[in-house]
């Protein structure tokens, strides 16, 4: 069921950022709920005033409580969850825990994100990336995935959506060609979670990176990890501590057998609680109905972006989500994130080393970024036009 115009003006009032300003810049980093903002400032001066490690024991059980929350947004148990510092950091996790070695074979798709692709680079084995073909419309063509795979393919990893485009991967259909074949399916869900219904049975990936603080609207320097407890016993923690595991005897240990293995003892307890309500709020609203309602104003967004003089809408694919990506004749891509910022609009923009193949493969240089939220109104849509156009 779509949004009323009570929800949104409850969203808008539960979020004191959009008073201020337009706020299209939620694939960096979307506006925290009020809820999120008081909680993380409540708990850090809880902690000043009482003490980190005395806090955390008074609060473990509300703590604790971000891995249900999150396996219920996801469809998962509360031990196939690990809460990380990042996206990067969960999706490492997974993939320096993967037994690989020389002439092994790396299936990803082309827009991948720079940190994946340069992770394939820079690890000890020789590895073979291979890269699905587009069609051209945008989306990967998966016969040709599917004939790319060999007895060699020993990880799938797809880019949920990129950094770059508004194009949404069919990470369903790739579920179905990894299960039927017995791939190792890793999705990095970074630009997803929090705007897309992330179920992982329906996705059928044997892992799933997130981060905190994009559409998730949870705290910077905070993200999480899924792992399918079919798979936990086949993947080695590269790095471990006296939290993933236990020091037995001089010369023994023993690692942990849930997902929190992947994780490391310090970290910020206040941010892992406003991650707590960050997903809370998500889900208590609804990704379903938050999905319709971004699926709804980006459209709105790119139809009107495209009424304006010398602006070039560069998103691919037959699904888009709540990123719009662009570009305006004879502006630099961070100039007109500069240019807006001074009219009161928050955007993003990046580059060629971002998306390396995706970007060159299109013959681009540079994009500004426009991401909207459910929180975000058609007011702000149409003002955000107005501006574009007169710059």
């Amino acid at each position: 069921m779509a949004f009323s115009q009570n929800d949104i003006q409850r969203f808008q009032s539960e979020t004191d950022g959009t008073k201020h300003r337009i706020h299209f810049n939620n694939a960096g980093a979307s506006l925290p709920p009020n809820i999120v903002r008081d909680g993380v400032i409540d708990f850090l001066k809880e902690e000043a005033e009482l003490g980190g490690y005395e806090i955390h024991a008074k609060r473990a059980d509300e703590l604790a409580a971000v891995y249900p929350a999150i396996a219920k947004m996801l469809n998962a148990k509360s031990n196939e969850v690990a809460i990380m510092e990042n996206a990067t950091a969960a999706w490492n996790a997974v993939f320096q825990g993967l037994d690989l070695k020389d002439g092994d074979e790396v299936i990803t798709n082309q827009p991948d994100y720079a940190s994946n692709y340069l992770a394939y680079l820079n690890h000890p084995a020789d590895l073979k990336i291979k890269v699905i073909p587009n069609h051209k419309n945008g989306d990967p063509d998966l016969t040709a995935f599917e004939q790319m795979i060999t007895p060699r393919t020993k990880l799938v990893n797809i880019t949920h959506m990129p950094t770059n485009s508004g194009l949404i991967a069919p990470a369903e259909e790739i579920g179905e060609i990894c299960e039927k074949h017995g791939l190792f399916y890793l999705l990095d869900a970074c630009q997803t979670a929090g705007q897309y219904p992330l179920d992982v049975k329906r996705l059928k990936c044997h892992a799933l990176s997130a981060t905190g603080r994009k559409y998730m609207r949870g705290p910077r320097g905070t993200g999480f990890l899924f792992v399918s407890e079919k798979k936990l016993a086949d993947l080695k923690p590269y790095t471990i501590d006296l939290h993933s595991a236990t020091w037995t005897g001089p010369s023994t240990y023993e690692v942990r057998i849930d997902a929190r293995k992947f994780e490391n003892w310090e970290g910020s307890r206040a941010n892992q609680y406003g991650l707590k309500l960050a997903v809370e709020y998500a889900t208590e609203i609804g990704l379903d109905r938050i999905w319709e309602r971004v699926l709804y104003l980006s459209a709105l967004l790119r139809q009107q972006m495209a009424k304006v003089d010398g602006v070039l809408i560069h998103d691919i694919g037959s699904v888009k989500g709540g990123l719009v990506s662009f570009t305006k004749e004879g502006w630099k891509a961070q100039d007109l994130q500069n240019a807006l910022f001074e009219k009161g609009v928050n955007v993003s923009w990046n580059g060629i080393p971002n998306t390396y193949l995706d970007m060159t493969e299109r013959g681009l240089t540079a994009i500004v970024r426009a991401s909207v939220h459910y929180y975000n109104t058609e007011e702000e849509v149409e003002a955000f036009v107005k501006i574009l156009a007169t710059l």
